[in-house]
């Protein structure tokens, strides 16, 4: 491939979405309405909820979805396709419907995030990009948010560009990191492209470029000073670094009247090191001497780091927020649930597995969330069949759908869907926001949720039942399929 030929990402998909839309037309399922949900089986790091993200990207797949000549030339070249199913690609255009949660909100477990309404064919083309960029980005969003938490209001900065699996992941984690609650980024392409704002101090080799580190810390308080932040961690942060810092803060800085400055820490016993900084920046008359810490950090060893009184004032975390080091895989599968029969009847369908967890809820469905009026926090989520409405200025009576003694009467609430409409007919029908809304949005769903739900350990079971509706549905399923197969 040239190096200057742009990737067709139409081509980014599983063999087998071709493999099985050649088989589908050759079946004469081409023109059949199909619905799948995308949706998750667990939060990740044992978390009470996870947060959406992704769907612009996907947005962005779909409006350049189209299969280029040397698309339809290495595919005729691979000798298993009909020209009929060739023919039908190079005219390809989405037809479908979309709806997806809004990026930002915080969702939960076997709840869909993207429901797909579209011919076969078009439906299962959509499947891999699809849980590409929700899985990835919901996955650096949940880690971010969890981050952001742990440090209690102070800024979270996401310098995990260099750590991560390669370039998409990123420009676009960094995206959702900023999504999530961090205020900025290193990956400056980021900023470029989505205005998550770029943002650094210096690196060690700064520092060692000049002869002296106060040569290095005085030069770079000269060149920016109304952003001069030190890394004073390259040869011996208490004897030299905050020492030297200092200086160059007297020297260069106080003479402007500059008194908005820092340092960086990013070795060491962080906490010993950052009470010891505080207190000698103080002493100096610098008190508003901002001290950043960076080196491995995650949202247990931030929390270690406040229970340890450090004195910080924002936080650099990298490897383990670009990667979600501790738990790198979201999860998100694409399934199939219903399909229309040719009177245009919606027939629900059902995968079953020997894991109960791997179970499908069937339908086309409508995704509700009740939210107190008098508290504004969220109180349960409820999954109904698409024609049912929920009438919240009634009393409702919820069950958890694996054991439906549990019962729950909700009322004072209001009921909101979450599912939103994307695409309808193929045409892009969702005014996408822009960053800073999202950013500002996932900020206002997450304070909806109780304190129990946001523990980072043993949170709070949150509520997503089934309406009585559709859990009938799915249990007249699932006994079909077990007769069916008892008397075979």
């Amino acid at each position: 491939m040239k190096t200057d030929q742009k990737l067709n990402m139409t081509m980014l998909c599983d063999f087998y979405e071709l493999t099985m839309g050649n088989g589908y037309l050759k079946a004469g399922f081409q023109d059949r309405i199909t619905y799948f949900d995308v949706y998750f089986r667990s939060v990740p790091d044992g978390g009470g909820y996870a947060i959406a993200a992704g769907l612009d990207q996907l947005i962005d797949y779909i409006e350049d979805l189209h299969f280029d000549q040397q698309d339809i030339d290495y595919l005729r070249g691979r000798g298993i396709f009909c020209e009929e199913f060739l023919d039908y690609l190079a005219n390809f255009h989405f037809s479908g419907d979309i709806y997806a949660v809004p990026e930002g909100t915080p969702i939960f477990p076997k709840e869909p995030m993207v429901v797909v309404r579209a011919p076969a064919i078009e439906a299962q083309l959509l499947e891999t990009f699809a849980l590409l960029t929700v899985n990835h980005q919901s996955l650096i969003a949940t880690k971010a948010n969890r981050i952001v938490r742990a440090a209690k209001g102070h800024a979270v900065m996401e310098f995990g560009s260099r750590r991560a699996q390669g370039s998409a992941a990123a420009i676009d984690g960094a995206r959702a990191a900023y999504i999530a609650g961090c205020c900025g980024t290193a990956c400056t392409i980021s900023d470029q492209l989505y205005g998550t704002p770029a943002l650094g101090t210096m690196a060690h080799a700064w520092v060692q470029m000049f002869d002296t580190e106060y040569d290095a810390f005085a030069t770079y308080c000269k060149y920016y000073p109304q952003n001069a932040v030190l890394l004073v961690d390259t040869y011996n942060t208490l004897k030299s670094g905050i020492p030297n810092a200092i200086k160059a803060f007297n020297d260069i800085l106080k003479p402007l009247g500059i008194k908005k400055c820092g340092i960086r820490l990013d070795s060491g016993d962080i906490a010993y090191l950052s009470r010891k900084a505080r207190k000698m920046l103080d002493e100096a008359g610098w008190t508003e001497c901002t001290i950043t810490v960076s080196n491995s950090l995650d949202e247990y060893l931030i929390q270690d780091l406040w229970m340890q009184d450090a004195k910080i004032d924002a936080f650099g975390v990298g490897e383990r927020l670009i990667t979600a080091k501790s738990e790198p895989v979201f999860g998100c599968v694409y399934k199939l649930v219903a399909v229309e029969d040719k009177d245009g009847n919606i027939v629900p369908k059902i995968k079953i597995s020997e894991n109960v967890g791997k179970i499908t809820t069937p339908h086309f469905k409508k995704l509700y969330r009740f939210y107190g009026r008098d508290t504004g926090k969220a109180i349960a989520d409820y999954l109904t069949v698409y024609d049912e409405t929920v009438d919240d200025s009634q009393n409702l009576e919820i069950f958890d759908p694996d054991a439906t003694w549990k019962r729950k009467e909700v009322y004072h609430f209001e009921a909101r869907e979450l599912l939103v409409p994307i695409y309808q007919k193929g045409k892009l029908v969702y005014k996408r926001p822009g960053i800073e809304e999202i950013k500002k949005y996932c900020a206002e769903q997450v304070d909806t949720l109780w304190d129990e739900v946001k523990r980072f350990d043993n949170p709070h079971n949150y509520y997503v039942d089934l309406s009585q509706k559709l859990y009938d549905i799915k249990t007249e399923l699932l006994n079909e399929k077990n007769e069916r197969y008892e008397k075979n």
